[in-house]
């Protein structure tokens, strides 16, 4: 298991950046934990599953997620605790750190030979 650390900047840029930096193409995120400042997600809405509703929020949060790297590609889906005790949750497009941190676990798969 590696674990993936972001202290400052946009979070999926970075897991990105340090997924290549480690040679990893595919890898399940088995747990993302951390303090986000703003973020934003999107979810899809009922009428239509292949469409996204992005919602973008200048809310500090406190976060836990999963995912994957799939062909390289970053896959989140994470749940920001807001004030209010109130849950904002779906698929991460960005995630700005710089208060507290984001660590994502991350389990490669493993290299067969061909």
């Amino acid at each position: 298991m590696l674990v993936f650390e972001v202290n400052d900047g946009e979070m999926m840029k970075s897991l990105t950046a340090q997924a290549e930096a480690a040679e990893i193409t595919d890898a399940a995120i088995v747990s993302l934990i951390g303090g986000v400042d703003r973020f934003t997600i999107s979810t899809m809405p009922a009428d239509d599953a292949t469409k996204d509703i992005v919602s973008t929020y200048a809310l500090p949060a406190e976060m836990h997620g999963s995912g994957e790297i799939r062909d390289g590609k970053v896959h989140v889906h994470a749940t920001m605790a807001v004030q209010g005790d109130r849950a904002i949750a779906g698929h991460v497009d960005e995630a700005h750190i710089g208060t507290w941190f984001a660590r994502a676990y991350v389990i490669p798969r493993p290299v067969r030979d061909q």
